[in-house]
């Protein structure tokens, strides 16, 4: 596929109707993949989207988040150009990584119809380069500096024969267009995106409840380790946890006494969690209210327990109405806690506040936390488990049925009378 076949003479039409995006993750040597994401719940009645502008407005009703310093695919299919499957990798900041980055996103984007979409390769694709510029530089400098980037998404998609219709660059609050040559379509300084929540695909999201749950980085800052002095006061802690509990945690005659003494400390939290009423409107003010429900020490022991696999498993069950909204925090906050030598701990409280999300429903959180927890640690079983039952578009309900037959057969073995010890079992 040449350059000119990339331009943009492809159809701005396209309906809001898509399909889950499954495609399997190429190896390559970037610590961030493709991620394939799964739709949002999306409108049943179709919206045609016929301008840039129309295409920039849907973009985070399409993810269900706005995406930070991100490059975003969207496949189309067929003659309308129907949407598809979503992939979003970040934007790497070395210029020389963005040809490999290219090849990967390419090479996601040709197997989706593979892996989700009835054998059907796309038709076509649409690109968003979304970045805000650092203090001090101007939108267009981003859109300049991005637009080689552009370009080389563009060729490799079109080598696959996967026309890119449009390649948009979204930042600051205006767009571009690297496709359109008409300057009074898409002038060079941009154009203002459209008020919040007042286009037609806005109205149609709301008409089918679907929420926009922030931009990408906000939503990974509540499940990012703390910084500053309070960092320094729980890595102690989790020190002295750690000469604590690991001992005993691989002592057979040990491991029962602290996966007990770590479940118990868990109800206790999570009753602390449900009863302190949260104010939503502000993620800042909210995170920073569970984090003073939680002690260095109590986080520490919790964190240090979690590792325990069949510690872990218990700990999932807490997924049904009304526990999911305390069991979210309280996993966010342990995730917080990961501090210093301790970050890879924070897979397990990932994997927890993914597993919740998803379960309740929340499907933009479940994905930005399994994500994370990958990235943390890439080898974590119960996360590889999830984050591809996810991406496949699975039924979270057949795993909480299972969930529940566990925890009735263990309360009956429990009445029947007192259990065995067993060693603390691994991720």
């Amino acid at each position: 596929m040449t350059q000119r076949d990339n331009a943009h003479h492809g159809p701005h039409g396209r309906r809001a109707d898509g399909d889950d995006e499954t495609c399997a993750q190429p190896a390559g040597r970037f610590a961030a993949r493709p991620v394939p994401l799964p739709a949002p719940d999306e409108p049943k009645n179709q919206v045609a989207l016929r301008s840039p502008a129309e295409l920039a407005d849907a973009l985070p009703y399409l993810l269900g988040f706005y995406p930070d310093d991100s490059i975003v695919v969207v496949a189309l299919h067929g003659s309308r150009g129907r949407f598809g499957g979503r992939i979003r990798i970040g934007i790497p900041a070395a210029d020389d990584e963005w040809p490999a980055v290219s090849e990967q996103v390419a090479a996601c984007l040709e197997g989706e119809g593979e892996a989700g979409s009835g054998g059907r390769r796309p038709d076509g694709a649409i690109l968003f380069l979304c970045q805000d510029p650092e203090p001090g530089r101007k939108r267009e400098e981003v859109m300049k500096r991005l637009r080689p980037l552009a370009q080389s998404l563009r060729t490799a998609c079109g080598e696959r024969e996967i026309p890119v219709y449009e390649a948009l660059c979204l930042s600051d609050g205006h767009y571009w267009s690297y496709c359109c040559p008409d300057a009074g379509c898409c002038p060079k300084e941009g154009r203002p995106l459209g008020g919040t929540g007042t286009s037609a695909m806005a109205a149609a999201a709301a008409y089918a409840g679907i929420q926009v749950r922030g931009s990408l980085r906000e939503m990974e800052r509540r499940l990012t380790a703390l910084g500053g002095d309070a960092a320094e006061t729980q890595r102690k802690a989790l020190d002295s946890a750690s000469s604590a509990l690991v001992p005993r945690m691989l002592a057979p005659d040990g491991c029962a006494e602290v996966r007990a003494r770590t479940l118990r400390l868990a109800s206790s939290l999570m009753a602390r969690f449900g009863e302190a009423v949260q104010d939503q409107s502000d993620s800042r003010l909210a995170d920073a209210h569970d984090d003073g429900l939680l002690s260095d020490e109590d986080a520490a022991a919790m964190i240090l327990g979690l590792q325990d696999r069949r510690t872990r498993d218990r700990a999932a069950e807490w997924m049904e109405a009304p526990d999911c909204g305390p069991a979210l925090r309280l996993w966010r906050a342990l995730a917080r806690r990961c501090v210093g030598p301790y970050s890879e701990h924070a897979a397990a409280p990932l994997t927890l506040a993914g597993w919740v999300a998803w379960s309740s429903g929340d499907r933009p959180a479940a994905r930005v936390a399994l994500d994370r927890a990958l990235r943390t640690d890439p080898g974590y079983m119960f996360a590889r488990l999830l984050h591809r039952a996810f991406n496949e578009g699975v039924d979270p309900e057949p795993l909480r049925r299972c969930m529940r037959k566990e925890r009735e057969a263990r309360r009956a073995e429990e009445q029947r009378g007192p259990a065995g010890s067993a060693a603390c079992g691994a991720p």
